[in-house]
């Protein structure tokens, strides 16, 4: 994980001198544009904070290394749910939200009740039914 750390590190650090040179353009003036900018920045380096934790507690995986061989990285690489239809409908949700975000409020709340029903759904849809644990 010290590519993806490393990567999002100097994405976060390159945007703090962009925001810095838009605000100069804007003279300050226009709030969004560089705070987001700022925002932007802030965010990546969390996010690859956190990939070097991760990557320092986990240790090397067979892609960080360059005398890795392709069987290392077999195996089980996590659950997924290939019938599942939760997955779509949260983000109809996301979808429908963001439509109300641009279009009117009344339909943002419509699809913060869908996401819930779709998260509900997803959570529990291994507590029920024909793949109940």
């Amino acid at each position: 994980m010290k590519v993806e750390a490393k990567l999002f590190m100097l994405v976060g650090v390159f945007f703090i001198p962009v925001g810095i040179v838009y605000g100069f353009m804007v003279q300050w003036h226009e709030h969004v544009g560089y705070l987001a900018l700022f925002l932007v920045s802030a965010m990546t380096i969390m996010i690859g904070a956190y990939l070097n934790y991760t990557g320092n507690r986990v240790g090397p995986r067979p892609e960080d290394r360059v005398d890795a061989e392709i069987h290392e990285g077999s195996g089980e690489q996590g659950h997924f749910s290939p019938w599942s239809w939760w997955p779509i409908v949260l983000g109809l949700a996301a979808a429908t939200g963001f439509l109300g975000l641009a279009a009117g409020w009344w339909i943002l709340f419509l699809g913060a009740g869908l996401a819930a029903i779709a998260l509900v759904g997803w959570v529990y849809e291994y507590s029920r039914g024909d793949h109940a644990h």
